[in-house]
């Protein structure tokens, strides 16, 4: 971070802030109004700004994205629109990963037990096979084994283990995925 008190300044860089001003004019005149199917071109522009996008992945054009190059997107995952990857830290999506509409993931807080309130971030890891549903919450640090599947609307606070389906606030594993090796051999 570039200053430790919010009170006083900017957390990030000039140059930080100086990127992501072009990054959002790009965003607004070239990725968000972009036709639905051009995925190519959305990968393509997030590439341009840093982020390490796989093949066939599907970003759609309503996606809030704060910067494109703390982002990691797997082989075929996809990005729902009104999705915000809030990527004040790194975030990873791993392979057939789906975000749902709504979703929302935030890398980055505040530290309010400090003077000032220093930013801090800490990595998202989605894993291979997961779907995050409509309107889920992630926090910063989280991690989201092979495929979980996050309930709508949950609330993931803390690491979630693989291949069960997890719901709630605070979210919490309710029940084993069914069907784990059929779907990890389809893909």
């Amino acid at each position: 971070m570039h200053n430790q008190n919010t009170h006083t300044g900017p957390s990030f860089s000039l140059s930080n802030r100086i990127s992501r001003v072009i990054w959002g004019v790009t965003d607004f005149f070239l990725f968000r109004f972009s036709p639905k199917p051009f995925h190519k071109w959305r990968s393509f522009l997030l590439r341009c700004f840093g982020a390490k996008v796989g093949m066939g992945v599907h970003v759609y054009p309503k996606v809030k994205i704060w910067a494109p190059w703390n982002l990691e997107l797997a082989d075929g995952c996809g990005v729902a629109n009104y999705v915000t990857l809030y990527s004040q830290g790194k975030i990873s999506i791993g392979k057939w990963s789906v975000i749902s509409q709504g979703a929302h993931l935030c890398a980055g807080t505040h530290d309010y037990n400090q003077p000032g309130f220093p930013l801090t971030t800490s990595p998202i890891k989605i894993g291979s096979n997961v779907w995050v549903a409509a309107e889920a919450f992630i926090h910063p640090g989280v991690t989201i084994d092979d495929g979980c599947v996050i309930g709508a609307r949950a609330v993931v606070n803390k690491n979630m283990p693989a291949w069960m389906i997890c719901a709630g606030h605070p979210c919490e594993p309710i029940k084993e995925r069914l069907n784990k090796e059929v779907i990890a051999e389809i893909v």
